[in-house]
């Protein structure tokens, strides 16, 4: 459904100009970001098609079709936000990547350009400015997990993993634990960080950011870093074997690393981790906890709620999801349509020195092993946040599905998942 709302907005914004002035670009383009910030966008994708230049705001993790800019107008558009993120305008054949500020500094933006069949697509994406402190209070996370997270980020030494599939917050929840950790040590820790690219200036940490082609790579860095004497490492992403082994070599030698890393849960990350070559040993002696998370739309104010028979919800509502009441998207003025405004996060804590996950990770149990484990052993998971999201009205079994999948405790016939689906219907 195309944003409507938005869509006028945008347009508004450009009565009265003159597409024939020299200066029309320059306008459209201060138009576009703009209205990207106005509308909460993370990112603003400029698509271009044989017709014209699509544009779609990604608003709460959606992309939303906004408007089409006239083809005439397509390459200079590009050209201009190349200009604000210092690329070369005059290489249209090869992808590129920039950072710009707004004068204010309270939102800064990166520029991705991609050639294309059409010409160069350009996705620019918004972070909030360095100026907002957000701190782990500030987040949302839950009740249980943000102390436990707070002693964790007290550790001397040990790798504490972030994860979850792009767009999901991890970058943000990575910052809140740096500035959290600024916070509370009151600059008496050395704090260092490689970052691809630098999203936040966190002041108190000695930030770099990698430049792969002058050979300055995560693995590079941080094997120079570990001469620089920190307490505190901030790795941006493990992306390769290298720079894992590494980061575990780092949280076994006195740092503690703070890292994001992608993959479908806390327990995947161990599954994902063994498979790039570490060993047992060291996934169980290096990591000191694992934090998964997911960002879910949440309800607008005119949703509805439907109970069924027999205490659940109606299945043609539920989607499967076993619950006793859901609430559904409406949309409103508020909404601009969608039924959602804003996003929370679900989150899970897996901590391998709790229960018998230490030899499920040695003896290379699998992610459904390990997942089923931790929950006997006291972690809520994603899917058990997602139920009690739902049954209290703040998200949708729709939006859980769409960001979670059909792959749960409830469509799994292997007998781990049967413990889990049984440990979970006695929580609930």
């Amino acid at each position: 459904m195309q944003c409507v709302a938005w869509g006028e907005r945008f347009r508004q914004r450009l009565e009265g100009r003159n597409p024939a002035d020299p200066q029309h670009v320059i306008g459209l383009v201060d138009a576009i970001l703009a209205s990207a910030r106005e509308a909460g966008a993370s990112d603003v994708h400029l698509v271009p098609q044989e017709a014209g230049l699509a544009m779609s705001f990604r608003l709460d993790g959606v992309l939303q079709p906004v408007a089409e800019l006239p083809r005439v107008t397509s390459s200079n558009v590009i050209a201009r936000l190349k200009v604000l993120a210092e690329l070369l305008t005059y290489r249209t054949d090869v992808p590129q990547e920039g950072r710009v500020r707004s004068d204010d500094r309270s939102v800064e933006m990166r520029v991705s350009t991609f050639p294309t069949l059409f010409g160069e697509k350009a996705v620019v994406r918004l972070f909030a400015g360095s100026g907002e402190f957000r701190f782990l209070g500030e987040l949302g996370l839950p009740v249980d997990i943000e102390p436990a997270l707070q002693r964790l980020l007290e550790r001397r030494n040990g790798l504490l993993l972030i994860t979850g599939p792009a767009g999901s917050g991890k970058t943000t929840t990575a910052y809140a634990c740096l500035r959290e950790i600024v916070r509370s040590s009151g600059a008496t820790r050395s704090i260092a960080s490689l970052e691809d690219p630098i999203e936040s200036v966190v002041p108190g940490v000695a930030q770099s950011q990698i430049n792969a082609v002058a050979g300055f790579d995560y693995a590079t860095g941080l094997k120079s870093l570990m001469r620089q004497d920190p307490e505190v490492i901030f790795v941006g992403e493990i992306r390769d074997q290298n720079t894992a082994m590494t980061a575990f070599q780092a949280s076994l030698t006195g740092q503690l690393v703070l890292t994001t890393f992608h993959s479908s849960s806390a327990a995947g990350a161990i599954s994902r981790l063994s498979d790039m070559g570490i060993e047992p040993y060291l996934l169980r002696s290096g990591v000191v906890g694992i934090v998964g998370q997911r960002l879910l739309r949440r309800l607008c104010a005119c949703a509805t709620q439907n109970i069924g028979a027999n205490n659940t919800a109606p299945t043609e509502l539920s989607l499967g999801i076993k619950v006793a009441r859901v609430f559904q998207p409406v949309g409103c003025n508020k909404c601009g349509g969608t039924g959602y405004r804003g996003r929370m996060i679900i989150s899970e804590l897996l901590q391998p020195d709790l229960g018998g996950l230490g030899r499920a990770i040695l003896s290379r149990g699998d992610a459904t092993e390990i997942e089923a484990l931790a929950v006997q052993a006291g972690m809520t998971s994603l899917w058990q946040r997602a139920l009690q999201a739902i049954e209290a009205g703040q998200t949708s079994p729709a939006e859980v599905r769409r960001v979670l999948g059909w792959m749960s405790p409830y469509t799994c016939d292997s007998p781990v998942c049967s413990v889990a689906r049984t440990l979970i219907d006695q929580e609930k």
